[in-house]
């Protein structure tokens, strides 16, 4: 399937090498002002060039708006948006479409599908995300509109080197931080080249440096927090907030772990530790003394920050020689991959994790009620 959600839909197509690749967002209410400079910005974030770590492969990624938008706001019709693919080379993938990639797509497309565009993977390529922040960015916009909802990603380990967030803890940071403190935090993350705001940052770069040499790749962990979200969205059982978070963010190619809150850490912990503890604040509030659970319990929204952690793998397109196998000539052989990659695909997964995430809210928010489905 190439759709996720239920009222609010994104439908992505597109081929890494194809004419083009976008998505068609269906459910999106009426009264939303929007603009091709709202998809740009995030669309930006994410194409290739970004920084010294990423593909040298250059794209403008220049959204271009169809359909459901008039007089700068949506109409509630379908919305298509399109990037179109300028700078291919698909000449570097003709070399190996019999010879599967570790690592990659290339065996299980073949064997299930017979037929399948091997030029950069074709349709399982990264560069098809850019559907998936077409579909985020409007999801951002719309629930920042209606809750003032604000999703943020960074960089929280890279390769071997964990981040040092000494400086503050995250949710006695995101629990307190005004707007002035929130803007210069996202700007810290984004004139990172690896979008991680540590304090030991360098020492992450001279690790990938170091991997480039050696003709490797490098993954990481990435946390994504949700701010603002209301009390209430999500459901028990079967249609969980953090188990549709989980499928969402898991559809994303290099993410092969999803862990909310303590995550795995909490296995550790004993249930004193774990369970965070609830009072009345001086207005009579209720609050919860700690974020263990990451804002949800029960699979709905308890009004904490979500605090979800991703883990992503190294680029699997290396330059270093590998054993696979000639499906023409049914022999063993070695492959060493050419074209144009990133060493680390850990700061352009952010803005994909984020619009799964926005995704995933939007969806549930206009089912739960929160977001009025026709108009607003």
């Amino acid at each position: 399937m190439n759709t996720i959600g239920d009222m609010f839909r994104v439908t992505t197509w597109g081929e890494s090498h194809g004419k083009a690749v976008g998505a068609v967002v269906d459910g999106c209410p009426a009264n939303l002002p929007l603009s091709e400079e709202d998809i740009q910005k995030e669309l930006n974030r994410r194409r290739p060039g970004y920084s010294l770590f990423s593909t040298p492969r250059k794209e403008e990624d220049k959204v271009e708006i169809l359909s459901g938008i008039f007089e700068g706001k949506t109409t509630g019709a379908p919305i298509l948006a399109l990037v179109y693919n300028k700078n291919q080379r698909p000449k570097d993938y003709s070399k190996i479409k019999d010879t599967p990639r570790p690592g990659h797509a290339d065996l299980t497309y073949h064997l299930k599908y017979r037929h399948v565009d091997y030029r950069g993977g074709g349709r399982s390529s990264g560069r098809t995300t850019i559907g998936n922040v077409i579909g985020g960015a409007i999801a951002k916009k719309l629930l920042d509109y209606t809750h003032n909802i604000k999703i943020i990603g960074y960089a929280i380990k890279i390769g071997k080197i964990e981040g040092d967030f000494s400086y503050y803890k995250n949710e006695e940071l995101f629990n307190n931080m005004d707007e002035d403190s929130l803007k210069n935090l996202i700007e810290r993350i984004e004139s990172n080249p690896l979008r991680c705001p540590s304090s030991n940052e360098k020492e992450m770069e001279e690790y990938v440096l170091n991997a480039i040499e050696n003709q490797e790749s490098v993954g990481g962990v990435v946390e994504i927090v949700a701010l603002n979200v209301p009390i209430g969205v999500g459901n028990p059982i079967f249609n969980k907030l953090d188990g549709e978070l989980a499928k969402s963010l898991m559809s994303i190619n290099a993410v092969k772990g999803v862990e909310i809150g303590r995550g795995f850490e909490s296995a550790e912990m004993f249930g004193s530790e774990m369970n965070d503890e609830i009072y009345f604040d001086d207005e009579k509030n209720i609050r919860l003394k700690t974020n263990n659970c990451g804002g949800i319990l029960g699979g709905i929204s308890c009004g904490t920050p979500i605090v979800i952690r991703i883990a992503i793998k190294p680029t699997p397109s290396i330059s270093k020689k590998q054993h696979t196998i000639d499906l023409r000539t049914l022999e063993n052989v070695d492959i060493a991959i050419e074209g144009r990659h990133d060493p680390i695909i850990v700061p352009r997964v952010i803005p994909v994790a984020e619009s799964m995430v926005a995704i995933t809210l939007a969806d549930l928010m206009i089912k739960g009620g929160f977001i009025h489905p026709c108009r607003l």
